[in-house]
């Protein structure tokens, strides 16, 4: 076995151990996480990127959805174009009382979601 099959094995183990621990946690982001196929490292990209925008945010810096989906695609060239991955993502971790900032911030003023400003 030489190094770079080595390495594939390593990446594949990773995956597994990573999708097993979504199944196990099994909230509502981690089972979308688990069905959209996303791997560790996209993960901790898309946390980093959420802490991104909650610190644009909380400077007063104008953040839009179209601006967090382009840099969700580059982090998940696959489902460029899924805007809907890049709402359910955002909604899921408010959800879970994760970035709550982030998606009123992006999404909040949509007709659908008027009922959570009512919340609040």
């Amino acid at each position: 076995m030489n190094g770079e099959e080595l390495q594939e094995i390593i990446e594949r183990l990773d995956l597994i151990e990573f999708r097993q621990e979504l199944l196990f946690n099994n909230t509502g982001i981690d089972r979308s996480m688990f069905e959209y196929g996303i791997t560790r490292k996209q993960y901790q990209s898309i946390m980093n990127l959420m802490d991104e925008f909650r610190e644009k945010i909380d400077s007063g810096k104008h953040c839009s959805h179209g601006e967090f989906e382009n840099k969700m695609y580059a982090i998940l060239p696959d489902h460029y174009g899924d805007y809907h991955m890049c709402e359910e993502f955002a909604k899921g971790f408010m959800d879970e009382g994760r970035w709550e900032e982030v998606f009123m911030a992006l999404y909040g003023d949509m007709p659908k979601y008027s009922y959570l400003k009512k919340e609040q």
